[in-house]
């Protein structure tokens, strides 16, 4: 295994466990009175859940196109 395809490993990891706070933190009381005001999540679960599908989009692109050695 070549390091393009660990380093897409770890990127899926992070983007899972970045997803996976995002939920959590859009479960909040807080959160959800939140969006019940304004419309939209806070900008912490915001990044959260964008950092979190960027990150699954990279290690997947890097796992299925990365260099084969």
């Amino acid at each position: 295994m070549n390091s393009t395809r660990i380093i897409g490993l770890v990127l899926l990891a992070v983007g899972a466990v970045l997803l996976v706070f995002g939920q959590n933190a859009s479960e909040a009381p807080v959160e959800q009175l939140s969006n019940a005001l304004t419309g939209r999540y806070t900008e912490n679960t915001m990044w959260y859940i964008i950092g979190g599908v960027i990150a699954l989009v990279a290690g997947g692109g890097m796992l299925l196109f990365g260099r084969r050695a």
